[in-house]
């Protein structure tokens, strides 16, 4: 394929495109590609996780500028384009029974008629290859789960010239990934190397969980070497300052110590229209020439 390639990732809410894909996306734009970030909601329900901003009465009532604000700073660090869907967060209800979710939220939206929204997004920038979550968020924040069920119908209209003509040309995109941002074998290698060499490692209470859940781990696919954007990436995220603690646990593992153990971000392709040989290491093998 001798055309511009492009990449368009799906997420649920700012900050998500940070913590999840974003060294690939940031190696992908130094190599020319253009990258488009689709966010489905303004995050305008989330809570604020960063100590330092809680309680700020400003960030509180601002919430939907704060974090546009902290979208465009984190877009322009990763060199990505990035639209807005236009849903409103759904919040992540807690309690025993759940509350229902607030009306008018992304989660309860009928789900051909936003998917329509991102066909519209898809036929205008012409993507060869998407990525989003699986059918269970990545976790299972109603917004995530709402992603996927989105981008699943949106990847299959686009390209049908008869779903959605009002949203312009078809366009059908080659290949469909689900981000696996956070790998339990990742985590299990990072836990391994960090306490077998004499290092405090912040991995332990989510291993105990994931196997307390019985969750089983997903396929990974394609695994693509993006070490040298780490540090593009932890920049981004913290750009994000009211939803990450810049003196967490995230960042408590080296740089050096994640490129060593786990220098890839892992994706598992679930729909292509391109001959590709698993495993990958490239979210376009297939497409170049």
């Amino acid at each position: 394929m001798s055309e511009q390639l492009r990449l368009m990732a799906v997420h649920a809410h700012p900050d998500d495109e940070s913590s999840k894909g974003a060294a690939t996306m940031a190696m992908y734009v130094s190599q020319g590609v253009d990258v488009l970030v689709a966010t489905c909601t303004g995050g305008e329900r989330g809570s604020i996780l960063n100590p330092k901003l809680q309680g700020d009465a400003w960030v509180e009532e601002n919430i939907h500028e704060v974090r546009r604000k902290e979208m465009d700073a984190a877009r322009e660090i990763l060199g990505v384009q990035q639209a807005w869907l236009g849903y409103v967060d759904s919040g992540l209800p807690e309690g025993d029974p759940l509350p229902p979710l607030p009306e008018g939220c992304f989660a309860l939206e009928d789900v051909d008629t936003a998917a329509g929204t991102l066909v519209r997004l898809i036929r205008e920038f012409r993507p060869h290859v998407i990525t989003t979550y699986d059918e269970n968020g990545g976790y299972p924040h109603p917004d995530h789960i709402m992603t996927h069920k989105i981008t699943m119908v949106a990847f299959d209209a686009a390209g049908d010239p008869d779903a959605y003509p009002e949203a312009g040309a078809p366009w059908q995109p080659q290949k469909l990934y689900y981000n696996h941002g956070f790998p339990m074998g990742r985590i299990r290698a990072l836990h391994a190397y960090l306490t077998e060499n004499g290092h405090d490692s912040p991995y332990g209470e989510w291993i105990a969980g994931w196997e307390k859940s019985g969750r089983k781990e997903r396929e990974i696919t394609t695994r693509v070497v993006c070490d040298d954007f780490f540090e593009i990436r932890d920049k981004a995220l913290i750009a994000h300052a009211t939803q990450i603690d810049p003196d967490g646990p995230w960042f408590r593992v080296p740089l050096d110590i994640q490129r060593e153990v786990w220098p890839t971000e892992d994706y598992e392709l679930v729909r292509s229209h391109v001959d590709t040989d698993l495993p990958e290491n490239d979210l376009f093998a297939g497409l170049r020439k």
